[in-house]
């Protein structure tokens, strides 16, 4: 991520518009993001990689966006410093026996098997990941774990979707549903409503992935995160912050490294 050295205020650079300002003894940078169609509410999110974005309406002038940032700078310091502690805290996988690797929230060791003779396959055991290849190499246990996840995940993620639909009267028929790595998303809806899931998330909790099946079929309903966006989630979720924040907390460790 390109991130301007700036004053506090608003700035454009690299083609984006950033705003800034000061909170204890930090500058933050926020890039204000292409705002969602009649969008009506301020939308700041802080990602796991610490990347900082506002969306509000259009006709929101950078000073009044400003103020809404400085309103809510305590909880944005505070997410910043909650992500950059988990970050300290992870290394970059490796692939080889002993590594730690989610699977619906649960942690499961990884045990790699070198067999040139046999079937490359994945394996869950006893609570262990189970790895067998031709030739043992970090790439190699990559890809066959990368493919057991995107597996699992359309399985898992198809039958969560059945079991939450009863709880969208609003949704005429069962959406389409893709698989798609994303680096900063659980997961999207089309205006056609179309859902679009993170593999990883089959890494999460099952509370996790209905939080996220939900969200986005409230989108088929109200495509914004609009007041009635909400009342939807609280409606079919009433729980859902707890959840979110649960999965917020996680996310590190799901998408990227392991502890």
């Amino acid at each position: 991520m390109s991130v301007p050295i700036v004053l506090a205020g608003a700035h454009e650079c690299a083609g984006k518009h950033w705003l800034s300002f000061h909170y204890a003894d930090e500058l933050i940078v926020v890039e204000r993001a292409p705002k969602a169609r009649q969008m009506q509410r301020l939308l700041i999110k802080v990602d796991p990689d610490c990347r900082v974005s506002v969306q509000a309406p259009a006709t929101a002038s950078d000073e009044a966006v400003l103020r809404a940032l400085k309103q809510r700078g305590r909880w944005i310091y505070e997410q910043l410093r909650q992500f950059r502690t988990q970050l300290a805290h992870v290394t970059p996988r490796q692939y080889i026996s002993g590594e730690s690797h989610y699977y619906l929230g649960k942690q499961h060791v990884l045990k790699v098997i070198e067999a040139p003779e046999a079937a490359q396959q994945v394996r869950l055991l006893r609570g262990k990941l189970e790895v067998s290849v031709r030739h043992k190499s970090p790439e190699n246990v990559r890809k066959l774990l990368s493919d057991w996840y995107r597996a699992r995940a359309r399985e898992v993620f198809s039958r969560r979707l059945q079991a939450v639909m009863d709880q969208t009267l609003w949704v005429a028929g069962e959406p389409l549903l893709r698989i798609q790595t994303m680096q900063t998303q659980w997961g999207s809806c089309s205006p056609k409503g179309r859902i679009t899931l993170n593999p990883h998330l089959v890494k999460a909790p099952r509370d996790c992935i209905d939080y996220v099946l939900l969200h986005e079929l409230c989108h088929i309903a109200e495509h914004n995160h609009s007041e009635r966006f909400y009342r939807l989630m609280k409606q079919v979720m009433p729980q859902w912050e707890t959840v979110k924040r649960r999965l917020d907390e996680m996310a590190t460790a799901l998408l990227n490294s392991t502890t």
